[in-house]
C-alpha cells in the first residue's frame, strides 16, 4: 500500500511540476514580468521546454528506479516510506534549483535587451468587476463546521463508551499506530484540529475575496473574464478541499468512537481514495484554470495597444516567489510560479493569521 501511494503521488508531482511553465500567463516567465511584445521570444520558449523536459525525464527515471528497488527487495514499511519521501523532496528541490536558474537567466535577458523600455506602463484595476465576482459566499465555509459541531455533541454523548486508549495517529494503511490515554481533551482533539482547519479555510476565502482584480492592459476584456473565472474556481476548489477534509476527519472520529468501520482492506482504501480524489481535483483545477485563469479560452475582440504594457511589479517579488508590498492592501495575491494564491508579506495580517492557525494545530497535537 505504501508503495502504491508513493508511486501515485510521485507521478502526480512530476507531471504537475513539469507542466507548470505552460500553465502560467505568457506575460510571467519564471517569476519575471515580460511585456506582451516579447512573450514569444525563442529564448523564453527554450527555457520552458528545457525546464519541463529535465523535470519529466529525471522524475520518471527516479520513479522507475524506486519501483524496481522496492519490488525486488525485502524491505520494511519504514524503508519504503523513507525512500519515497526522499525522492519527493529531491524532485521538489530539483524544481526549485531549476526555477532559480531560469529566473536569473530570464531576468538577465530582460535587462540586457531592455524589454519594456519606451513602453508606457498602464495599471488597470476595474472596480466594477467585483459586482460580477462569482466567488462562493464566505458563509458556505461555515457549513462544514456544523458537521464538526454535530460530531462534538455525538462524541460527548458516547464518551463513556470510548476505549481507555484513544488512537491519535494512523499509519499509511489506515491502522492506528499511536495512542493516548482517554481524557475529555484527547477524545475531541481531532475535531478541534478540524475546526482550526475549517476556520483557516474560511479566513482564506474572506481575504482572497477582498483582493484586487488586476486586468491586462492589452487584453482588458479577456483578462477580466479569466480573472473572474480564476476567482470562482479557486473558491470552489477551496470549498471542495474543506468538505473533503471534513469527511476524512469525520470518518476517523467515527472510527475512534465505534472502534472500527469495516475490515482492514476498507480501512486501507479510505486514505488511498482520499488521496486519489484530492490529486484528481487538483489536476483538473490546475490544467483547466491555469495561473490567473490563463487556460480559460476567451474569444473577445481587443483593441491593439502596442505602445503600452502593464505595470512591472517585479521589485515586489523576491526571487519571483515571495510578494512583499506594503502599499498593496491585498492579503493574498496570485502566485507567480504556480496556480493559486500567495501571501503578501508586506501585509502582516495574512502570515500572522496562518502562523496562529498552524501554531494552534501544533499545540493541540502536542498536548494530546
Amino acid at each position: 500500500m505504501s508503495l502504491s501511494i508513493f508511486l501515485i503521488t510521485l507521478a502526480f508531482i512530476i507531471l504537475l511540476q513539469s507542466a507548470i511553465p505552460f500553465l502560467l500567463k505568457g506575460s510571467i516567465v519564471f517569476g519575471v514580468t515580460i511585456p506582451e511584445q516579447h512573450m514569444k521570444e525563442r529564448a523564453i520558449s527554450s527555457y520552458k521546454r528545457f525546464y519541463s523536459a529535465t523535470i519529466l525525464i529525471t522524475g520518471f527515471l527516479a520513479l522507475i528506479v524506486y519501483f524496481l528497488w522496492a519490488k525486488n527487495r525485502t524491505l520494511s514499511e519504514d524503508q519504503v516510506v523513507f525512500a519515497g519521501l526522499a525522492i519527493q523532496f529531491g524532485i521538489l528541490f530539483l524544481c526549485m534549483i531549476m526555477y532559480l536558474y531560469f529566473h536569473a537567466k530570464t531576468t538577465k535577458l530582460k535587462r540586457t535587451h531592455k524589454w519594456g523600455a519606451g513602453l508606457k506602463p498602464v495599471r488597470i484595476a476595474d472596480l466594477a468587476s467585483h459586482a460580477k465576482d462569482e466567488m462562493l459566499p464566505s458563509y458556505m465555509f461555515a457549513l462544514p463546521a456544523l458537521i464538526t459541531a454535530g460530531l462534538l455533541v455525538y462524541t460527548a454523548s458516547q464518551y463513556s463508551q470510548l476505549p481507555a486508549m484513544i488512537p491519535t495517529h494512523w499509519d499509511i494503511d489506515g491502522q492506528p499506530d499511536a495512542f493516548s490515554q482517554k481524557t475529555s481533551f484527547s477524545a475531541i482533539s481531532l475535531l478541534l484540529i478540524l475546526l482550526v482547519i475549517q476556520g483557516m479555510m474560511f479566513g482564506i476565502n474572506v481575504m482572497t475575496k477582498r483582493s484586487g482584480i488586476k486586468l491586462t492592459s492589452a487584453k482588458k476584456k479577456s483578462s477580466q473574464v479569466q480573472q473572474l473565472a480564476f476567482r470562482k474556481y479557486s473558491s470552489w476548489f477551496l470549498f471542495f478541499t474543506t468538505v473533503l477534509i471534513t469527511i476524512l476527519f469525520g470518518f476517523i472520529q467515527l472510527v475512534i468512537i465505534q472502534g472500527g468501520m469495516g475490515n482492514a482492506a476498507f480501512m486501507a482504501a479510505v486514505p488511498l481514495g482520499f488521496l486519489s480524489i484530492m490529486l484528481i481535483v487538483t489536476a483538473v483545477y490546475a490544467f483547466k484554470v491555469g495561473q490567473g485563469g490563463s487556460r480559460i479560452q476567451v474569444t473577445a475582440e481587443e483593441e491593439e495597444t502596442m505602445d503600452t504594457t502593464f505595470v512591472d511589479d517585479d521589485q515586489y517579488w523576491k526571487a519571483g516567489i515571495f510578494y512583499v508590498n506594503k502599499n498593496d492592501p491585498s492579503i493574498f495575491v496570485e502566485k507567480r510560479f504556480g496556480v493559486g494564491w500567495a501571501i503578501n508579506f508586506g501585509n502582516p495580517i495574512g502570515y500572522i493569521f496562518l502562523l496562529v492557525s498552524i501554531l494552534l494545530i501544533l499545540l493541540i497535537s502536542f498536548f494530546i
